[in-house]
């Protein structure tokens, strides 16, 4: 590998996640972020630019082997954590339960805990504002369903309240802070948080400015094709889509039962099941960003406080939602600690077992299946990632069901991308099915192992 990286190795090596760190450093009118073809954010600019080799670039992005790891970030930013942990990292205190008082808890996905800790942040007069995503007024015409946005009064922060599984991008949100003062706190997924850590670091305007992080966990980010297949299957143009929920909150059913909802610009709106979805089983990867292969961060360890739903029982039934909140910095358990006394956190302790017990599938992916990955990596950039690789260790089923959910996440892409052309959604909706089918079957089938092999083997092979 060479010492030096440019935004093209990282792009053509398929570990740009589009987080748009590299474009708010460039600065430059003729640099920006662009869907690509499969519905991707990936940075765009002059030639001079991309194909340029830069320190500044190889240290601050997130998935870059030149960059500092989350532990190495974490021992500056927590030095004295009360516990450490191989899954969650350095924290001082773990959580389950949710926000007591007003609608937090029904105007979000989960228990309500994000917008609670942003608001907090500004009701205490500890920011400014607030740069997280929102929904885009006109996305027919912005070109986009969500983007980030600063937002200073707590109306606009409840905005940003729900669950958007949609590429999303920071370089205008980075470019503003810069050039506008005050205080931020910033929301965003595992790597996205890392990125601002990294450049928090080379920046001192960004260092001053960003004064909490506040992390989402993550199983992977999808493509913007994923709300296309949402048209395509509740039989509505997707020119006419004004609004898009992923996870529609209905109190009355168990909260891991995801219902997606598109309301249209007649006011009209259309929402199923994701179980009756082709592609709607998250685990197996359709639209999944590459990048998101050689990832190692769950729980956003990099961040003052992380949240995430209680994937365990009985919190997974409560259809009114229930967090998991991992607190790293002092002042912030300080916030949580207080609220908690005064009833207005419906919080318990928990430990570091629990909390992973949660998300037992995305840290069997990262860990077991990164592992795994990593050694299939023959050219490119090469990831530096905490977990060696490693190819002995798991069953023989295991390593085709991480196969096959590859399979899925690029071929996914690329089927879409034909059907999208031919203007035939069956084209794709069938294969979806069929490939699904076959990954329920590397993953719960009880009888025949081999025969399931022979499946696998002649689809790839087709």
């Amino acid at each position: 590998m060479k010492e030096l990286l440019s935004p093209k190795d990282i792009v053509r090596s398929g570990l740009c996640i589009g987080c748009g760190s590299c474009v708010a450093q460039a600065r430059l009118a003729d640099t920006h972020m662009e869907f690509d073809a499969y519905g991707q954010l990936k940075p765009e600019g002059s030639s001079s630019w991309f194909h340029h080799d830069s320190e500044s670039f190889t240290r601050t992005c997130p998935f870059s082997p030149g960059a500092r790891n989350e532990d190495q970030l974490a021992a500056e930013l927590f030095p004295a954590p009360t516990h450490r942990d191989a899954a969650l990292g350095s924290f001082q205190s773990a959580y389950v339960g949710y926000v007591a008082e007003e609608e937090f808890r029904m105007q979000g996905s989960s228990g309500g805990m994000v917008t609670w800790v942003a608001m907090e942040l500004l009701r205490k007069g500890l920011i400014d504002g607030v740069a997280h995503v929102v929904a885009t007024k006109d996305p027919q015409a912005d070109g986009r369903y969500f983007r980030y946005r600063i937002s200073r009064t707590e109306a606009e922060i409840n905005e940003g309240a729900k669950s958007r599984y949609y590429p999303i991008e920071m370089s205008e949100i980075l470019s503003t802070i810069r050039e506008v003062p005050g205080r931020y706190a910033v929301v965003g997924i595992p790597c996205f948080i890392k990125a601002v850590q990294l450049l928090r670091q080379e920046d001192p305007i960004i260092r001053e400015r960003i004064q909490f992080t506040l992390g989402l966990f993550c199983g992977h980010m999808k493509s913007a094709r994923f709300v296309e297949s949402f048209a395509w299957q509740l039989n509505v143009p997707i020119k006419e889509v004004e609004r898009v929920e992923y996870r529609q909150k209905l109190p009355d059913r168990p909260a891991n039962w995801y219902n997606a909802k598109l309301t249209l610009r007649d006011g009209s709106s259309a929402n199923r099941d994701w179980w009756n979805l082709a592609d709607g089983d998250w685990g197996a990867g359709f639209y999944m960003n590459n990048a998101c292969n050689f990832c190692d961060d769950v729980v956003a360890e990099t961040s003052d406080i992380s949240f995430g739903d209680a994937w365990v029982e009985p919190y997974s039934s409560d259809g009114r939602g229930t967090n998991v909140v991992v607190v790293r910095s002092p002042l912030v358990e300080q916030l949580v600690e207080s609220a908690i006394q005064a009833g207005r956190l419906n919080l318990e302790t928990v430990d570091a077992k629990f909390v992973e017990q949660t998300q037992a599938a995305g840290f069997r992916q990262r860990r077991e299946g990164l592992a795994y990955r990593l050694t299939w990596r023959k050219r490119g950039v090469r990831p530096r990632k905490r977990v060696a690789p490693d190819s002995k260790t798991q069953t023989k089923q295991r390593k085709l069901i991480y196969r096959m959910r590859n399979f899925i996440t690029q071929g996914s892409h690329r089927v879409f991308r034909l059907a999208r052309a031919l203007r035939s959604p069956q084209l794709y909706l069938g294969w979806a099915r069929m490939v699904l089918s076959i990954y329920h079957g590397l993953a719960y089938h009880q009888g025949n192992f081999s025969e399931m092999r022979k499946r696998f083997d002649g689809l790839r092979k087709a």
